[in-house]
Parts: structure tokens; sequence; C-alpha cells
């Protein structure tokens, strides 16, 4: 029920306008003045104020001063003024008043003003809901970001007391929150676990999926499993927990920190960039695996390498390969390898911030559509 606070010292017209009022459906508080009618305000707390411009205690133009430093766009007041009063009328409406009405007043004539002014005041209370709903939802995002980000590795070097080996990681949502994700641990004393991943879709179903993906991954890889077999478990429990046909492409490898082989299986996922340090860059080949979370019983592939001290390998999502400049041109494998290249023997932080530098610097202000995720290791022997 919309409220009205009415203030007028005419008490005997006053009467016969809130009785009007009442008929009509309004909540109506009377004030025999202003000053009366604001200290009424924090109990009334009125949607809608009916002021006479001439009271004897604070008038109306007064009051509509105060009313109007509370800065409630919701709160509307229609003034009240003699007839021909237009030099007052003038100031109300100058100083933020919704509309007017004259002595005597046309009761038809209020009723449609009080109608329009209800208008106004339900449409603004009704955007200030939606406002403080889509707050309320932004903060939301805001924790789950914080969440999210929680969940993945931040502390690099990640292993100080393993020299043979140094490595950095970076995610970098499209929205607040994201579906891709790294990761990295130690399997065992000698071998070091990495992996990358982007799943299907992007926003909070996605983030959702990725913890799962994540979590899944991690405790079958840390089980000491091949990367192959670690895949098809991983996917076979994927496929259970799937919703909305989604899925999540993976790139998972092993390490062995003491000879610089790996073995990796490759879920339908970005080939990985092997930068040699006395030889060409270039892509590593597929292993033939599908997107875990697609089609359960399948078997995985995986195939191995060996680094020399100074190789590194650069895994990513393709929110790098698929980059687009203002002219809807993709950044692409081609340009990805030569960033590649320029960064080769530096370390995996400044590799990830060269690339990361091409990458802006081709999209020169284009909107990120998708997630970016980098991380790239280096095998010092």
């Amino acid at each position: 029920m919309i409220k009205i606070l009415f203030a007028d010292d005419d008490l005997k017209y006053s009467m016969l306008l809130k009785s009007f009022l009442q008929q009509h459906g309004y909540d109506v508080t009377y004030a025999g003045n202003g000053k009366k009618a604001w200290e009424q305000f924090p109990e009334v707390k009125p949607d809608l104020v009916l002021l006479d411009i001439n009271m004897p205690e604070m008038d109306g133009l007064t009051l509509l001063t105060k009313i109007n430093e509370m800065r409630n766009p919701a709160l509307k007041c229609i003034i009240v003024s003699a007839y021909g009063d237009m030099e007052n009328i003038r100031t109300a409406m100058n100083h933020g008043a919704f509309d007017f009405a004259t002595k005597p007043i046309d009761m038809e004539d209020l009723e449609r003003t009080i109608e329009k002014a209800v208008e106004q005041i339900s449409f603004i209370k009704e955007a200030q809901k939606e406002h403080h709903q889509l707050e309320e939802i932004q903060y939301d995002l805001n924790v789950a970001r914080e969440i999210q980000q929680s969940i993945l590795p931040k502390q690099f070097p990640p292993f100080p007391q393993y020299k043979q080996f140094d490595l950095y990681a970076t995610m970098s949502a499209a929205k607040a929150v994201g579906g891709d994700f790294y990761d990295f641990f130690l399997v065992d004393d000698n071998h070091l676990g990495f992996t990358i991943a982007d799943v299907s879709d992007k926003g909070i179903p996605a983030a959702i999926f990725m913890a799962i993906s994540r979590t899944v991954i991690r405790a079958t890889a840390l089980r000491q499993l091949s990367p192959a077999v670690c895949m098809k478990e991983s996917n076979d429990l994927l496929c259970r927990e799937s919703v909305n046909g989604m899925f999540v492409t993976t790139f998972y490898a092993i390490l062995n920190i003491h000879t610089g082989d790996v073995v990796y299986c490759n879920g339908g996922h970005n080939r990985p960039v092997w930068i040699r340090k006395n030889d060409k860059v270039s892509l590593l080949p597929m292993t033939g695996g599908m997107a875990l979370g697609v089609v359960p019983g399948l078997a995985y592939k995986e195939q191995s390498l060996k680094l020399e001290a100074g190789d590194s390998l650069f895994l990513y999502t393709d929110g790098i390969s698929e980059a687009m400049n203002l002219r809807n041109e993709q950044y692409g494998d081609i340009r990805l390898v030569e960033a590649c290249s320029s960064v080769k023997n530096q370390s995996p932080k400044s590799m990830i911030e060269g690339i990361s530098e091409s990458v802006h610097s081709f999209v020169n202000g284009a909107t990120q559509s998708d997630d970016i995720t980098m991380l790239a290791l280096t095998y010092k022997g």
C-alpha cells in the first residue's frame, strides 16, 4: 500500500482530502505543518508527500528542500498552492517537486496526478529492487571468483627444494568466474604432474564443473597412474557428473625430475608448444584422445618426449589461440609459435608475460571473449 504524508494547516479541508485518499486505498498520515511532517518522516516512511506551500511552521518549500537532501528517487512530492501562485509553483518544480495542484483542489485531477506519481514510484522501486539483486549477484560472483582463485596454486616457485625445474602459471577469466584451470603436484619424490584444462562453457556453470574436474583429475593422478590411465578413469568419473552436455578438454603430463623424460596424454586440448633451447619451436603431436565427460569407457593413448636442460613446455587454453582482434582475426597457432620463439631461454614467468603482451598487442582493445590460462615449465637438468 502506498503511504502518503499530507502536510497542510487547514484542518477541515485536510480531513476531507484525507478521507478521499483513504477511500481510494491509500495509507494517509496528516500533519498540521511542515515541522510536524518532518518529525513524522522516520516513523511514517512515506512514498508520496503532499505539501502545502504556505504553512506557519516550516513551509512546503523548506520541507521540499529537506526531502531532496534525502536523495531518495522513489520518494515523490506534490505541491499544493493557491490558484495563480505560479512563482512559488515554479520554484517548487525547479526544486524537484513531481507535480502540483492548486486550491480549490479538483479531486479527480488530484487523483490522476497521484496515480502518475504512484506509477513512477513503483517503477523506481522495482528498478531499485533489481539493482539490489544485481549487487547481490555481483557480490556472490566476487566471492565465487575468490574461491576459484584460491583452489589454483599460486605459490611460485612451487617447489623451491627442487632445482631441476621451474614453472609459472596464470588464469584470467573472461567473466567473473571461468572454466579454465591449471594444476601441478608432486606425484612422488621423482615425478611432477602438471595439467591444464578448459571446460566447454563459461561463467558459473563452467566454474562449478571446473572445480569438479580439477578435483577428479588431481585425485586420480595422485594414485601414481600413467597419464593415459588417469585420463581414462577421470573421463569415466566426469561422464557421471556432467550436466547439460558439459565436457572438459585436458592435457596431463608427468615429468621425471631427474631425467627430463615427459609422458603426456592429450584429451582434446590445444597442442602445447615445445620450446627447445637448441632447436626449433614446435607444437607437440596429439595423442588422439577425446575431451573428458563426453563418452564413458574410452581408452586414451600417451606419447613421450625428453626435455634437455633449458627446454620449456608452454601450455595454454584456446583463449590464447582464438583471441580475436577488432577485425575478427584469430591470434592462431602460427603467431603463438612465433611468440614462443621470441621468449626462448627466458624464465617461465617472463615467457608468460611476453606471450601475454603479444596477445594483448594483437587484440588491440578487443573484448576478451574467452578464459585465458597459461602454464610454462622449464627443465633445468
